[in-house]
């Protein structure tokens, strides 16, 4: 009898359970299922696009603490990895509000503070968080090994809140820049170019130009002297995975997992590519040996330069643009450093401020459509022009003010005696290679 009950208890459960179901399922449509498909491919695909543009924080650290000394590696670490958490956290409370949300006069968002969630998906969320932490933490190389680590941790919050999601705003938030045309030609940043890698890479200048020079890295006469990084394995290991990275960075702005993806991951390595051998025969050229840190920012040059045209151009265009920027980030590093007199331990600026600018102007040039050699005219490469003073000029004032009140406040850089000790100690009382002697 006792089974029976139990028999019986055990079956009215399991068809409730299957009317519950039933009821709860939609029901089947074969458009619609379709649909959510490839609206789960898209997501999937930026999903680990943006892991990828992640991993390309460690790919800043280990170019970084490569190419400085060995007393500041833990503080290059440091700084990296609080770029990405304090970039995380004011970008959703704000900057993503600022950078896409409804437009106020084309100049800045102002709506989903607090909760981006209400303008879009967490995914795309995610993903525009990894670009503003890419921006923030270009600065970090080009002022590494002299300045207070608190100082830069107000920098840093100031960039991710600030300056990169106003400047995104301009352009992928619907803004002025967005909405501005010549000749029927509209500004053309795919990836970010100019508003990631540029914006990155100016603001990079005037921290370097405030902060001054290392201990040593120039002579009284103002020629510079050579100080070089600690491990140039690392330096390599830092560029392979940057390279690795931007197949989520360029392709992964397509947001969404279709053919074109294809062309973009192409254009990008043959870019990237074009830049390290360019960089190879002229450093070969130029100094009597083929420079391996300076191809190395070679192939990080072809990188930044095709992010701006790396869905318009074709092969060879995409060729022509990382040649170009092959040839830039060695003059360009030249001159930052002999001629302005910055120190840029990383090359920094040359690379991303620099070769930023310049791919995003030759879109105007190699686009396929509305490029001058394809006979769209100079529209293009007017607007593209626009585009890249706006946000010079937006980063320079911004940049300075930022930087500016900083050394006016609680100050740029570290103690002289903490500089030649070195910041790992100094700022962090702990050594990275505590089981090494170190030539400091």
């Amino acid at each position: 009898m006792k089974k029976k009950i139990i028999f019986s208890v055990v079956a009215l459960v399991l068809i409730a359970v299957f009317v519950i179901v039933s009821v709860a399922e939609p029901a089947s449509d074969t458009n619609v299922g379709e649909a959510d498909t490839q609206s789960h491919m898209d997501t999937l695909w930026m999903l680990i696009a943006a892991v990828l543009v992640f991993f390309m924080q460690a790919g800043f650290a280990m170019v970084e603490s490569g190419f400085t000394r060995a007393k500041n590696a833990s503080n290059i670490i440091m700084k990296n990895i609080m770029d990405f958490g304090i970039g995380s956290l004011l970008f959703f409370v704000a900057g993503f509000g600022l950078m896409y949300g409804d437009s106020v006069a084309g100049l800045f968002g102002g709506s989903g503070f607090g909760n981006p969630t209400l303008i879009d998906s967490p995914v795309s969320i995610l993903f525009q968080t990894v670009f503003c932490a890419t921006a923030a933490t270009i600065v970090s190389g080009a002022m590494a090994e002299r300045t207070k680590f608190v100082s830069y941790l107000i920098y840093s919050a100031g960039i991710s809140l600030i300056i990169y999601p106003i400047a995104g705003h301009w352009v992928w938030g619907g803004g002025w820049l967005s909405q501005l045309t010549i000749g029927g030609a509209s500004f053309v940043d795919f990836a970010g170019s100019t508003l990631v890698h540029s914006v990155g890479g100016w603001a990079a200048l005037v921290g370097a130009k405030l902060l001054g020079p290392r201990i040593g890295k120039f002579k009284k006469d103002g020629t510079p002297n050579a100080i070089p990084g600690h491990n140039i394995t690392l330096g390599a290991l830092g560029v392979f995975i940057l390279w690795f990275g931007w197949f989520g960075f360029n392709p992964g702005s397509q947001l969404a997992a279709d053919h074109a993806i294809g062309h973009i991951a192409m254009t990008t390595n043959l870019s990237a590519a074009i830049g390290a051998v360019t960089v190879m025969a002229l450093s070969w050229v130029r100094y009597g040996k083929p420079d391996v840190s300076m191809t190395l920012n070679g192939a990080l040059a072809g990188l930044v330069a095709i992010t701006a045209g790396c869905a318009s151009v074709g092969m060879w265009g995409a060729i022509a643009i990382g040649f170009v920027a092959g040839i830039v980030v060695v003059f360009g590093v030249e001159f930052i450093e002999r001629k302005l007199k910055i120190d840029d331990p990383v090359g920094a600026i040359a690379v991303h401020g620099m070769c930023g600018a310049v791919g995003t102007l030759l879109v105007g040039v190699f686009a396929l459509d509305g490029g001058l050699i394809a006979g769209g005219g100079f529209g293009l490469l007017a607007v593209q022009a626009i585009g890249v003073a706006a946000y010079l000029v937006w980063t320079l004032a911004t940049s300075f003010i930022l930087f500016g009140g900083i050394k006016k406040t609680i100050g740029l850089r570290v103690t002289k005696e903490e500089e030649i000790m070195g910041l790992d100690l100094g700022e962090h009382g702990a050594e990275s290679y505590s089981d090494f002697v170190l030539k400091m």
